[in-house]
């Protein structure tokens, strides 16, 4: 008999962090709730969205003992640890993160002790300065321009800045801090649940029937024909499901027997693993980020015009082989993505266009940060 667990679910202990922007004034403060069991690199996407900025410049953690950044091809590490996979706890009460090595933005980070239930904003003041505006002096420069009827610059620093300095918003901030720590996808728990007791697979190696039709029975639209699924192939989403769940190393087969794995216990330790589908800085990520980003933005969008927009967010410079990427090439890359996006509830539909599902913009970061600027 199966019975439909409900793994990962619950309070997750939480870290209470103060981050001062530095050398600001009018003061730009925000006190959030993270994992406690989060990482620098994970870190890192929480502070952007929190504080307002947009992930597009280098950035470091910096203690009286260390100094961490993230690796890259042409990194030179010398004196500097690769903040991926180091925890916040390993760092001491109070240290700096520095953002944008040519604006000069630092922050002070204060660990203040635990933190409520949920991942959040608590407490914020202070617009965040726009991108690239010449750090502390020129942020300094930009406000008595847009504040002086009298300033000579007035009307050109109002027209670059335009809705670049906009005044805090608690609830938005909390609900980009939660988006961008993540949660577990309904998709998810339902078939981690299906399979909580384990299940013998096929001897072709997929689910059984039985699993098939719990999940049809939860989600009739993954089967559109409208009569009972007799494979798991005949649910697309859920077939992406099963292999998605397999390779970040959620479910685990052991003698014929497939059942979730320790990890699937854990939702923060699940939200990390189902990220690692999408390798960060990847290509199909890059799309997948910026599709989804305009679908939770702007609403359904279908498939040949969500790749143009795609295309012109991705910048020149992209290259399949010898040939430069085309319209067409990332609107192949959509299709090859849809089911694993509607698998892991990021799309709600994905015929006659793609619209956002409940995940859409909880699951991968880099969505979290997008949809609020596209």
């Amino acid at each position: 008999m199966l019975r439909r667990a409900r793994p990962g679910r619950g309070a997750v202990k939480t870290t209470r962090l103060r981050v001062t922007l530095a050398e600001v004034s009018p003061t730009v403060r925000r006190v959030i709730d993270v994992p406690a069991a989060i990482t620098l690199d994970e870190l890192h996407d929480v502070l952007q969205v929190a504080l307002g900025w947009t992930d597009s410049h280098l950035h470091q953690y910096r203690t009286s003992a260390a100094v961490y950044s993230i690796a890259s091809d042409d990194w030179d590490d010398e004196g500097e640890t690769d903040e991926r996979g180091v925890r916040l706890s390993a760092l001491p009460p109070r240290f700096t993160y520095l953002y944008d090595f040519g604006d000069g933005w630092t922050h002070d980070v204060q660990v203040l002790g635990s933190g409520g239930d949920v991942a959040g904003c608590v407490d914020g003041e202070g617009a965040c300065p726009p991108e690239d505006c010449g750090g502390p002096p020129g942020y300094a420069e930009l406000l008595t321009a847009v504040t002086d009827p009298r300033h000579p610059e007035r009307q050109a620093m109002r027209e670059w800045a335009g809705e670049r300095l906009r005044p805090f918003d608690q609830q938005t901030a909390d609900r980009r801090v939660r988006d961008a720590v993540g949660s577990v996808p309904e998709s998810v728990r339902l078939l981690l649940g299906l399979l909580a007791d384990g299940a013998k697979l096929t001897p072709g190696g997929r689910l059984p029937r039985v699993v098939v039709r719990a999940v049809q029975q939860r989600r009739p639209d993954w089967y559109p024909l409208g009569r009972p699924a007799s494979i798991e192939e005949d649910l697309l989403p859920l077939a992406a499901l099963h292999d998605v769940l397999r390779h970040v190393g959620l479910l685990r087969l052991a003698g014929g027997v497939l059942r979730p794995t320790k990890a699937a216990g854990d939702e923060v330790e699940t939200v990390r693993r189902l990220r690692t589908w999408f390798p960060p800085r990847e290509f199909h990520t890059l799309v997948a980020e910026r599709a989804m980003a305009l679908v939770a933005a702007r609403g359904p969008l279908k498939v040949p015009d969500l790749a143009a927009e795609v295309f012109a967010m991705l910048g020149q410079g992209w290259r399949r082989g010898n040939d430069p990427i085309t319209v067409t090439d990332v609107q192949h890359d959509l299709y090859r993505l849809a089911h694993q996006l509607a698998a892991v509830d990021m799309l709600a539909a994905i015929s006659p266009a793609w619209t956002a599902g409940p995940s859409a913009r909880s699951l991968l970061p880099g969505v979290a940060l997008l949809a609020d600027l596209v």
